[in-house]
């Protein structure tokens, strides 16, 4: 009997006579984590969905415990042991979590007519047991809809870990949670590796990648370039496999010159998220903001925005008290919001790169309620081009592209607007090592430009290298506030599960 629980060999699969994967073959041992790693683009996600049964490869064999198997649907996958936590979520949002821990699963108990119907009870019942196994905080009554990102990534995880699975595929898992729920993922792991379960882990976090794999495979532009031990690996290497080239500035922090004050948060709170939150924000700065799930990180600076209204406090710009109300008074006073979830919330996908990039400015290119085409066009190939966006042309449909250049496309839209004050909510959630640091070198060149910068980030190492300051938020208080000069790991953990105000 083979000493691998699953084979992928020399896979091979098109999209409109473009090669996605070319040759490419993956195994994977009995409780193991084996990391698969790669810029996007590279291939990754488009071979664990073959192995789902999304999609169907053109050529090459997959082995399952030594016998070749055929999958040809995700449910047909799962009956085989194969469970998947997707990159993009897409839950059923009028769902509750306890129901939807079950779909397609249910459990049921026989009525007096003989016939299976669901036992809600049952179904809460254990989706509560897990929850409170694994520390996990939510409600199992709570509509999905109801949910924070974080709070859906982690239901997913529950979800794909409670089908005992063979293996469990893990595509960026902790996109949107943070440090503490990424080790009460990362214990889980553990338990599943003890148990024989084998774990595929996709992500572009270096440092998880190196904490938790046991190997790793890169591919490139939809080749396999190599497997090894992570102990034969370090970040530089691995990265140069990835991306073909050494990065050897991940955080490329520039100084800038830090101007007046031009936003002040007053005593803002409001009920149930956030409470007595006061801060300043200078030109040319780039404020962190640091804190676990269920901080206030993104409640708060949605209410600055005019997303959900604030109950007291004031937001203060320039010296001058403002009302804002909605996110049209917020655009109208130069703010930007670009949210954590690009996907439903930051980009239209089922309309083009152009018209994506000028949709905040389209009043200013009409003239009594008719677009002036030229005037679109050209504004949004400046910001193609600007930004690099990689893209076959303007009329591409933003969903084909890559997750760093949707992300880019939601920046262009944002600075079309040119605003002086840019609130940036995870702004490089599940993309790739290369695009990342393109993102981080034009968040500084923002600041350099003079534009004041609020950012949002679950990775405490981007927060520390490209900050200057950085506010941390514990159970909807602000509990902490550091300066560059004295950031460490350490202390920004400490702050955001206190619940005393600390400044250094």
């Amino acid at each position: 009997m083979s000493d691998l629980i699953l084979e992928m060999k020399n896979i091979n699969k098109s999209f409109f006579n473009v090669r996605v994967l070319d040759n490419v073959s993956f195994d994977l041992r009995p409780g193991e984590v084996h990391a698969l790693v790669g810029e996007n683009g590279a291939g990754k996600s488009t071979l664990m969905k073959i192995l789902m049964g999304i999609y169907h490869r053109d050529s090459g064999e997959i082995f399952l415990d030594g016998k070749e198997i055929v999958i040809q649907n995700p449910k047909e996958a799962m009956d085989c042991g194969i469970a998947m936590i997707p990159q993009e979520l897409s839950p059923v949002l009028d769902m509750e979590v306890g129901e939807y821990i079950f779909i397609g699963r249910e459990i049921c108990k026989n009525n007096f007519g003989g016939l299976s119907i669901v036992d809600q009870k049952a179904q809460h019942q254990e989706a509560n047991e897990i929850f409170q196994r694994l520390g996990i905080d939510i409600n199992t009554r709570s509509l999905m809809r109801h949910l924070s990102v974080a709070q859906k990534q982690l239901v997913e995880i529950i979800k794909a870990i409670s089908l005992d699975s063979k293996v469990v595929i893990m595509d960026e898992p902790t996109s949107a949670i943070t440090y503490k729920e990424v080790d009460t993922l990362f214990d889980q792991i553990k338990k599943l590796n003890e148990q024989g379960v084998a774990v595929i882990y996709i992500s572009h976090k270096m440092e998880e990648i190196f904490k938790i794999a046991d190997r790793i495979t890169v591919l490139r532009d939809g080749k396999h370039i190599c497997t090894e031990s992570a102990q034969n690996l370090d970040r530089e290497k691995t990265i140069k496999y990835m991306v073909g080239r050494e990065i050897t500035e991940v955080f490329p922090k520039e100084h800038t010159n830090i101007g007046d004050v031009i936003l002040e948060v007053r005593n803002f709170t409001h009920k149930n998220r956030f409470r007595d939150i006061n801060f300043v924000l200078h030109k040319g700065e780039i404020l962190g903001v640091a804190g676990l799930v269920g901080a206030g990180r993104s409640e708060l600076v949605e209410s600055i925005f005019g997303i959900t209204k604030h109950e007291s406090g004031e937001v203060i710009i320039k010296g001058t008290p403002i009302s804002i109300q909605s996110p049209q008074t917020a655009i109208e006073n130069r703010i930007a919001l670009i949210t954590e979830d690009r996907t439903h919330t930051g980009l239209n996908l089922k309309s083009t790169v152009e018209h994506n990039i000028t949709l905040v400015y389209l009043n200013k290119l009409a003239k009594g309620g008719v677009i002036n085409n030229k005037q679109e066009v050209d504004a949004a190939e400046s910001y193609i081009n600007k930004l690099s966006i990689k893209t076959l042309s303007r009329k591409s449909f933003v969903r084909s592209l890559s997750g760093g250049n949707q992300q880019k496309v939601v920046l262009a839209k944002w600075l079309l607007a040119e605003p002086e004050i840019i609130i940036l909510d995870e702004p490089t959630r599940g993309i790739d090592v290369g695009a990342k640091r393109e993102i981080y070198i034009l968040i500084n060149e923002l600041a350099k430009a003079g534009k004041a910068i609020i950012m949002i980030s679950s990775e405490i190492a981007e927060l520390m290298g490209l900050a200057d300051r950085i506010i941390v938020l514990a159970g909807g208080r602000l509990t902490g506030e550091i300066s560059r000069e004295n950031f460490t790991q350490e202390g920004i953990m400490r702050f955001a599960s206190k619940f005393e105000v600390v400044h250094e």
